[in-house]
């Protein structure tokens, strides 16, 4: 299976943070995957499964 994200990709979300930005970077990845926030920089830890749900699109590779 090829996957569409990798560990320190930015990916946008489906739904913008509180703080106006939807681009996240990819900080670990696992069962669960750990999203660091483009503007503020806060932290969020969700199941993968949630996260595939979740996500839009993978905006810059790295």
């Amino acid at each position: 299976m090829d996957k569409k994200y990798d560990l320190h990709d930015i990916v946008e979300m489906k739904k913008k943070h509180p703080c106006g930005t939807n681009q996240w970077e990819i900080i670990r990845m696992g069962a669960d995957i750990r999203i660091k926030c483009g503007g503020c920089g806060q932290l969020v830890m969700m199941p993968r499964k949630e996260f595939e749900r979740k996500m839009k699109k993978v905006l810059d590779k790295k």
